[in-house]
């Protein structure tokens, strides 16, 4: 099957710039949302395929490895698709793990150095022995998004085996030469017109194997484990943002490094405000009264109450700025953005029969029975009558 564009999956051209490329996801992540969409299976695909998407393309390196090589620069030769870094893991999903597995090792080997990594110099793993990073999408609150907050979140990674401690072997067996790669730790293999040497899928890199697999791990060195973190979220983050958890994906093989867990947060979206970049949107409807004689409308925020003094003859669509009152920044420490405020001047639909009779006292007297309409208008429009 074909794979799907990055750029037309968020909508947007080659050359666009980060903050398009943000806004772009925002609006795909919204609309494809699980809890918007509850029991839809396409539009849970479709959420993993543009998260998938911007992953890629907020990157620049690894942007430049899509617009040169395109799928090709992340899959697996010979076709075998991406080993799932939490496979039986509790909800895990990371598509980008195989940037350090373009030509398919399986099982006890962990990265092998693909197109990314010969370009680029590796997704960010050391040792081919190092564990492999996990991803968690987490959804949180606008108001949480604005505070910061605290959470614990749950989940299943690979874990070093008590039995063996991460070795693999049964305790009292020794290792001997590996076969495939007769102690180089290496075997090479052709990339169409490129030769690349990468660890030996048998033992991993390390020239041995062992000589009796450990029977709780079966030799992975690794078993599926529960894990909980706590994850400190700052104030300000957005749908998109993304926070590592140095060492909490999984653990290495034979003494590599723990991968990393990336907790990906995206932001649900409020019943009352709506948010570009640091700025905040809501819309009031006010009392005709009030914008025919002005006066204070409490409005509310984020953090609390705010007063916006409304002038006298206040049209529909007025919007008011209330400074520092929107979204603390990410980018810039102490700044904040600002809450705007649309008014929509409410028309009453029912009226008692004193309130219509003054008001059609005041049309009298203001001269309004008569002339209905704005006189700038009707000085361009009387041609027409």
């Amino acid at each position: 099957m074909a794979e799907e564009n990055y750029y037309t999956l968020l909508g947007v051209e080659k050359g666009v710039t980060e903050e398009e490329l943000k806004k772009a996801y925002r609006k795909k992540a919204v609309q494809f949302h699980p809890d918007k969409n509850p029991g839809n299976k396409e539009a849970e695909e479709m959420f993993k395929k543009v998260s998938e998407a911007y992953e890629v393309l907020k990157d620049p390196q690894k942007r430049a490895a899509y617009d040169q090589y395109g799928h090709r620069a992340f899959t697996q030769q010979g076709g075998a698709g991406p080993r799932g870094p939490g496979a039986g893991g509790g909800g895990f999903h990371d598509p980008f793990d195989i940037f350090r597995e373009v030509f398919g090792q399986q099982g006890g080997g962990g990265g092998g150095g693909g197109i990314f990594d010969q370009m680029f110099g590796g997704g960010g793993g050391g040792s081919d022995r190092d564990g492999s990073d996990l991803r968690y999408d987490l959804e949180i609150t606008l108001e949480e998004a604005a505070n910061g907050t605290e959470k614990e979140i749950s989940f299943r990674r690979l874990h070093a085996c008590e039995r063996c401690d991460g070795s693999g072997a049964e305790p009292g067996s020794k290792k001997v030469t590996c076969p495939t790669c007769r102690g180089s730790g290496q075997i090479r293999r052709s990339g169409g017109i490129i030769t690349f040497a990468q660890a030996c899928p048998t033992c991993g890199g390390a020239g041995q194997k062992i000589e009796k697999a450990c029977t709780a791990c079966r030799g992975e060195g690794r078993v599926p484990k529960a894990a909980k973190v706590n994850v400190r979220i700052p104030p300000g983050v957005d749908t998109g943002t993304r926070l590592r958890s140095s060492g909490n994906g999984e653990s290495g093989l034979a003494g590599g490094q723990n991968g990393d867990l990336y907790i990906v947060l995206s932001v649900r979206a409020h019943e009352l405000f709506e948010r570009q970049d640091d700025d905040l949107f809501c819309e009031i409807p006010i009392k005709f009264t009030l914008a025919t004689l002005g006066g204070t409308l409490e409005v509310p925020t984020l953090f609390g109450k705010a007063t916006v003094k409304v002038p006298a003859g206040t049209q529909s669509g007025t919007t008011f700025r209330l400074r520092g009152k929107g979204m603390p920044s990410l980018r810039q420490r102490g700044a904040q953005g600002d809450q705007l405020v649309r008014v929509q001047v409410e028309v009453p639909t029912k009226l008692s029969a004193e309130q219509e009779k003054l008001l059609k006292e005041f049309a009298r007297v203001s001269g309004d029975a008569d002339h209905p309409t704005g006189a700038s208008w009707f000085e361009k429009a009387k041609k027409f009558f």
